[in-house]
């Protein structure tokens, strides 16, 4: 008998289940066969926002959540912030390799080539209330993309597909930007393929008459900032790539799912919420007051935990040292203060050491953002410009993966029997909740 195996009891019979266990995991459809009778469905798990459930093998990135450890393609996160460019760890998520020079070149290249949108994109973003929210008016773009390129549907063709990959990280700093300039009321700044990557969406997105004058040491922030969220394994946002692109849709439908998931506040609006936080308790002395009522249950400590990273987040590590290389550009903000002390706090208390409440990636990117201009609405079509290039890595594998099918959850039927019906005259009120 191999030791690669788990012998399974079933007390109801008395039968016993040998299933083979592959890299640390059994086949959920293994427990099929555990039945009381031959007509019984078979055993099935359940495990709520698949908690314990791996729904596809990756070769993307790799999380230790107990040890703090975050590599894409296999090299650490923290080697790719301070050496890479976005564009850089773009290739490296969707082609497997760190490229060579000229392989970065015409990658960089190709992608200049696509910067621009359709005119009738513009015409569209311009129809958004002059309030809607940036992130809506992102989602709503991406999804339209599908009806200009038509051809996205044929997702068998290696060769269709890539265009497409370069075609959505190539429009969607411009679409991310024009989502600013609108939601300012102000006119769109077209591409300037002179410019790199980060560099044109910096532009686009404040250029006020004329070619906009970054600053090297915030434009390198936010590159960092991107890089750092470019994938992080199966995350809500990119389950929904995953769930939705299983049913052979095009790219830009399931990219756009993923949008739509980073949209809601647990997950892309995370900092966002950090910031009303730090907003909220306002000065270094309403901090104590404010960690007895986290403590009693009245309040949450935002930025702090993380369901996957059970020490403190590698990235956030990373972002703290970013901060202060912002601030020495724009000025002490003086959340950044309580900030700090929040962090001291939580990795000196028991109450949050022994909940794992370590700083995540969340709790200074906001600050950061807020530095350099950002307002809070766009923190999360910044986090969705930086997560885009592994959406695409992701629906790419996914794509290729020969074991996956449509997505199909199962469920566990808690209704009613069944029951006769009650014509309309017969019924009496209901009362429902």
């Amino acid at each position: 008998m191999s030791n690669e195996t788990l012998t399974i009891t079933d007390n109801r019979t008395g039968q016993k289940y040998e299933l083979p266990i592959t890299d640390n995991t059994i086949r959920a459809n293994d427990l099929r066969q555990i039945k009381v009778a031959d007509d019984d469905f078979g055993l099935m798990t359940y495990d709520p926002s698949f908690m314990s459930t791996a729904a596809c093998r990756s070769a993307i990135t790799f999380i230790d959540g107990d040890r703090g450890i975050l590599r894409y393609r296999g090299y650490p996160i923290e080697q790719l912030a301070e050496k890479s460019s976005f564009l850089e760890v773009a290739y490296l998520l969707n082609k497997g390799e760190l490229p060579n020079q000229e392989q970065l070149d015409q990658w960089a290249d190709v992608i200049k080539y696509h910067t621009y949108v359709h005119t009738n994109i513009t015409k569209f973003l311009e129809g958004f209330r002059y309030d809607a929210h940036p992130m809506g008016m992102m989602l709503g773009a991406v999804s339209a993309l599908s009806t200009f390129y038509p051809d996205a549907k044929n997702i068998q063709d290696p060769e269709n597909r890539y265009l497409q990959r370069v075609r959505l990280l190539a429009k969607a700093p411009t679409i991310a930007a024009f989502s600013f300039r609108h939601s300012r009321g102000l006119p769109f700044v077209f591409p300037d393929n002179d410019l790199d990557y980060v560099g044109n969406f910096v532009n686009m997105t404040f250029s006020i008459g004329g070619q906009h004058k970054p600053n090297k040491v915030l434009q390198r922030a936010l590159e960092v900032l991107l890089i750092l969220h470019a994938d992080h394994e199966q995350n809500c946002s990119t389950s929904a790539v995953r769930g939705v692109g299983s049913s052979r849709v095009d790219m830009y439908s399931a990219v756009s799912a993923g949008i739509a998931a980073l949209y809601g506040p647990l997950h892309g609006g995370a900092n966002e919420a950090v910031i009303k936080m730090l907003d909220e308790i306002g000065t270094l002395k309403n901090i104590p007051d404010f960690i007895k009522d986290v403590k009693d249950g009245k309040k949450r400590l935002m930025g702090f935990g993380h369901r996957v990273y059970k020490s403190y987040d590698p990235r956030a590590k990373l972002i703290k040292k970013v901060a202060y290389e912002v601030f020495d550009q724009t000025g002490l903000n003086p959340k950044l203060e309580i900030a700090l002390e929040l962090e001291r706090i939580a990795l000196e208390e028991d109450y949050f050491i022994s909940r794992k409440l370590y700083p995540n990636v969340d709790f200074y990117s906001g600050l950061i953002y807020q530095a350099m201009g950002f307002p809070t609405d766009y923190f999360t079509v910044l986090f969705a410009l930086g997560r885009m290039p592994g959406w695409l890595a992701q629906w790419e594998e996914m794509v290729l993966d020969e074991s996956q099918k449509i997505s199909r959850p199962r469920q566990i039927y808690t209704g009613h029997e069944e029951r006769p019906y009650v014509p309309i005259e017969n019924r009496k009120a209901t009362v429902t909740a």
